[in-house]
């Protein structure tokens, strides 16, 4: 306890900070990695004429309570304040539209990466690119504003994301780390920048508008892990402490998108590493040796904060149709008048799925709350689907949910394995799919034919991750390479606990996912008949 206080008071402790979408949460780590404070707030996002934004006052509000919640617990805690620190990193979801003028003021709301009225820009720029190019990109949105005739676009002399934005108010710096950045344009794993062949297609692009810009002008300068990204002005310190205790000049590391921090915090930067992040929504993240030998719809290319290219199977739909079937039950026992806990509940009901069949007895489900670009879903119908002859029974009931919980997971990825031949040593799982202890692994391990392994620090999440990040800016004294860093300095070896899949379960998952191709169109027909 002595040791943290004096850690904290001689201003040696470290600050990460993530914006994830329905919460914004502070993780304070000592010289060795360990957290010691946590802070939090809980948001959402608004939808206003048509668009799901976050306005200003909500951005700002939310860091400033995230921190004094933060403050509260150091307090509590070691009964001191925080008034200097080592370093700070920014995060948050990646991708999105922020444009400013030349003064600095905001052009157009937040547009975030859940808007999806991007379709035309966002085919027209993957011809183009001959790259495939998502509709929750930044240039996706820059570019659809251009073909919506928006007055704001011509007055543009800034673009970022939620984490760049942060990071230039508190540092003055208009900078972004590479992995954020890769989510706004693409960028060359060589040059360690955005691709000058796209940036020059695209201003070809648009030259007949007759903006005042270039797209290279108004982007923010993309820095790689280690780099210095500035640092924290006293007016930044007064923003993010309202209290005024903090004071200004720690250094802070490149602001990184969510996907990076996810990264880090599995220890998954290194080549021929992943890892899946399956909770509301699921993502997996595999860095790559080499390039795709072509674009695919289902996977976008991104990078680590390091700057190797990293394949993202992006899923809008996991665990939630999941979570809701469990509710049925915890309410039926609940008529009984059986006490619950819901952790038993989950543990019961996911180790009996254990027991099942591994095709599931034929059953299959489809877990989508919303639409899911994975199978060409605009909409969503959660949908579950048997025959007579198939073999009803609670244990086959749970495994076909929990199957379809990765089952769009898979899809993109038999791409990388079966089509492109992506190598991996190693894929660590997080998020709430895994909670119960040995099932979740062991369902994704079958669903990827692939070792999966789940360590303990992942729970700490990307605020973790980043804080880690601002730990490599300034304790980096043997000065490694971030992918040995991490594995030599901070997870010393541990790679946490690994399940390989079975025969019998991947041949069982198999047959699952050729049900679920093929009955795809009943759930189609629910999303255009059941309104």
């Amino acid at each position: 306890m002595e040791k943290i206080k004096n850690t904290i008071e001689s201003g040696k402790a470290i600050l990460g900070i993530e914006f994830g979408s329905t919460r914004i949460k502070a993780v304070l780590i000592d010289e060795n990695n360990n957290p010691i404070a946590q802070g939090s707030h809980e948001w959402e996002n608004q939808l206003v004429d048509g668009l799901w934004t976050y306005s200003q006052e909500a951005i700002w509000f939310g860091l400033q309570d995230c921190y004094r919640d933060l403050r509260d617990d150091v307090r509590k805690k070691y009964g001191v304040e925080i008034e200097h620190l080592a370093s700070i990193g920014i995060s948050a979801m990646m991708h999105g539209y922020m444009p400013f003028d030349k003064n600095g003021s905001q052009l157009a709301d937040f547009r975030t990466w859940r808007n999806t009225n991007t379709g035309e820009a966002a085919e027209t720029l993957s011809r183009l690119f001959n790259y495939n190019i998502p509709l929750r990109w930044s240039i996706s949105h820059l570019y659809q504003a251009i073909l919506n005739g928006e007055e704001h676009v011509k007055d543009i002399a800034f673009l970022t994301t939620l984490a760049g934005y942060i990071h230039w108010q508190l540092t003055g710096e208009k900078v972004i780390g590479i992995g954020d950045g890769s989510g706004m344009i693409p960028v060359n794993p060589d040059t360690k920048n955005y691709d000058s062949t796209m940036i020059a297609k695209f201003d070809e692009l648009i030259a007949d508008k007759g903006y005042g810009w270039k797209l290279e002008e108004i982007l923010p300068k993309v820095l790689v892990a280690g780099e210095n990204a500035g640092v924290l002005t006293e007016e930044g310190a007064r923003r993010l402490d309202i209290s005024g205790n903090l004071k200004g000049g720690a250094p802070l590391c490149p602001p990184e998108g969510d996907a990076g921090t996810g990264m880090v915090a599995t220890n998954a930067v290194k080549q021929r590493t992943g890892n899946v992040s399956a909770g509301t929504s699921s993502f997996s993240m595999i860095v790559l040796e080499k390039e795709l030998s072509k674009p695919h719809q289902m996977i976008d290319i991104v990078t680590t904060p390091d700057g190797s290219l990293v394949a993202m199977v992006h899923c809008n739909n996991c665990t939630s149709d999941l979570n809701a079937w469990v509710g049925i039950f915890r309410e039926y026992t609940e008529l009984l008048g059986v006490p619950v806990d819901m952790n038993e509940i989950f543990g019961k009901l996911y180790n009996n799925a254990l027991t099942s069949d591994a095709d599931c007895g034929g059953l299959v489900a489809y877990n989508y709350f919303s639409g899911e670009p994975i199978t060409g879903l605009s909409e969503g119908r959660p949908l579950f689907v048997r025959s007579v002859g198939n073999r009803f029974n609670l244990a086959n009931f749970m495994r076909a949910n929990l199957h379809a919980a990765v089952a769009c997971l898979k899809i993109g990825n038999d791409i990388l394995f079966n089509d492109e031949k992506i190598k991996v040593d190693r894929i660590t799982g997080h998020g709430g799919l895994f909670k119960t202890p040995g099932v979740g692994q062991r369902i994704l391990a079958a669903a990827l034919n692939s070792p999966i392994s789940v360590m303990q620090t992942a729970g700490e999440g990307g605020a973790w991750g980043m804080a880690l990040l601002a730990g490599y800016l300034v304790n980096n004294v043997n000065d490694r390479n971030l992918a040995d860093y991490l594995e030599m300095e901070v997870f010393e070896g541990n790679t946490g606990t690994s399940i390989t899949p079975t025969e019998e379960d991947v041949a069982g998952f198999n047959t699952y996912i050729g049900n679920y191709l093929d009955t795809l169109p009943v759930e189609e027909a629910a999303v255009k008949y059941h309104k």
